[in-house]
């Protein structure tokens, strides 16, 4: 029997109406590379407030099944709470998991920051918040793997710092789902560490990084130190209160060792806690408080155009400088090359995962990257393009499919406009278009094409894929 196809427009989720067993998606939120958030509520239930419903846009994604046994182990004020899970069934067959959990009404951590210009103490009440997080995140053995400020929000209720998006995370007993060396994650938030591993290991196949907790620290203080100066570290970074004045020297020191090379030197998410709180304590006390002045975001290098994290040419560098790179560069080295020549699993990695409930046994394989795969020819309306070209293109969305290196889109009905490929779904209503997070312009409602960032597994992959 011939299976049903899954329908491009679902790349980017259901639209705002939709009922997931027992949930009523109320308005889209965000978009990202493997998943769509919504605002939802129980069917019946509404007075009792959103949920957030978040849903994978690829068929039996083992991402979303890994996040689910991850927030099942961490409990902290904040960290989202888990309330369900489970697999809504497209008309065509597919089945795509979703995860239900609080609802955080905030703002990102940087946008915050922009809207309130906070003071140093509330910098160092939101870091003592994070690293507490994380320091419960790391006592049940797992690691979060993107800490970053859109992936925090801060409460409107109450100003607490709470870390989302647990989908790159990873556990001891998890299985292993992707295929490159290093792990899923953000590459502006890198640690040294992960990024020589790279380096060194480009040329073996079975090389695999393993993230750690030093790997959260260290992007915590990347940032922090984005939050406090608008700006990101890469090479010998000056301090933060070099940047910005008004930053507390105590603030400045400790966002320095979590960005410390070393991964020793960082102390643990637990022992930040404590330091950050004790420096904020002295500082109400002895130096009163300041507003930072945080400058505009817009003025910072974005994380795609970073470059690569190496210190500059030896001519510009004094001696010390010179001298601190050799040894911190001779002390990676023999780090990741004993880590290259490591076995690349442990006994608790090889750990597989129980397939999902209802899911037929051998199969399907990877649903929404064969649906990629089998994608007739592009389709190109010149018309559209004329059409939308009239008004100011929009922006891409994180994990948006982009045009091949000639400017066209590999999927159906697809067109590439500003960097992103697009797909027109049907609706002449701007309020709908616009309460699903598309584009609306010249009477058409534009929706981003996702599509999977992860490599096919090898034909020898574990049960997840199957």
């Amino acid at each position: 029997m011939k299976r049903a196809s899954v329908p491009t427009g679902l790349l980017f989720g259901p639209p705002v109406g939709t009922r997931v067993q027992e949930w009523l998606l109320v308005e889209c939120r965000r978009h990202g590379a493997y998943g769509v958030v919504y605002r939802a509520v129980r069917v019946g239930q509404e007075s009792a407030g959103p949920v957030a419903l978040k849903m994978a846009m690829h068929p039996w994604d083992p991402l979303f099944m890994r996040e689910v046994g991850l927030l099942s182990l961490v409990h902290h004020p904040s960290i989202p709470r888990l309330l369900g899970h489970g697999f809504w069934q497209h008309p065509s067959g597919a089945f795509f998991p979703f995860i239900v959990m609080e609802w955080v009404e905030g703002t990102p951590l940087y946008e915050w920051a922009q809207e309130h210009d906070p003071t140093n103490r509330q910098v160092f009440h939101v870091l003592v918040q994070l690293a507490r997080a994380l320091a419960a995140t790391h006592a049940s053995r797992a690691v979060h793997r993107d800490v970053k400020g859109d992936n925090v929000l801060v409460r409107h209720s109450d100003g607490r710092a709470v870390l989302t998006d647990f989908g790159a995370g990873h556990y001891q007993s998890a299985a292993r789902l992707t295929w490159q060396p290093l792990p899923p994650g953000t590459p502006a938030y890198q640690s040294p560490e992960a990024g020589l591993f790279e380096r060194l290991s480009e040329h073996s196949q079975d090389a695999r990084y393993l993230a750690g907790p030093a790997d959260d620290v260290y992007a915590l203080g990347v940032t922090a130190y984005r939050l406090v100066t608008g700006k990101y570290p890469f090479g010998p970074a000056p301090s933060p209160r070099e940047l910005n004045p008004r930053v507390d020297p105590l603030l400045s020191e400790l966002i320095l060792r979590m960005l410390s090379v070393s991964p020793e030197a960082r102390g643990t998410a637990g022992e930040l806690a404590e330091a950050l709180e004790a420096a904020a304590e002295r500082v109400a006390k002895e130096a009163g408080d300041s507003r930072l002045g945080i400058e505009s975001p817009a003025s910072s290098t974005p994380p795609q155009a970073l470059p690569e994290r190496i210190p500059p040419r030896v001519e510009t560098m004094s001696w010390r400088a010179r001298s601190a790179w050799v040894l911190a560069g001779a002390l990676l080295v023999l780090w990741a090359l004993q880590a290259v020549h490591a076995p690349p699993h442990s006994a608790s990695e090889k750990e597989q995962m129980a397939s999902p409930p209802g899911q037929p046994k051998g199969g399907p394989a990877n649903l929404s990257e064969k649906a990629l795969e089998a994608t007739p020819p592009p389709v190109h309306d010149s018309s559209l393009q004329e059409t939308i070209s009239q008004d100011p293109p929009p922006e891409p969305f994180p994990g948006q499919l982009p045009p091949d290196a000639k400017g066209r889109c590999s999927g159906p009905k697809q067109i590439p406009l500003n960097g992103g490929c697009w797909v027109e779904y049907p609706t002449k209503d701007v309020e709908e278009c616009e309460k699903n997070g598309w584009v609306f312009l010249k009477d058409r409602c534009y929706a981003p094409a996702m599509g999977s960032r992860r490599k096919p597994p090898p034909t020898s992959a574990p049960p997840d894929f199957r």
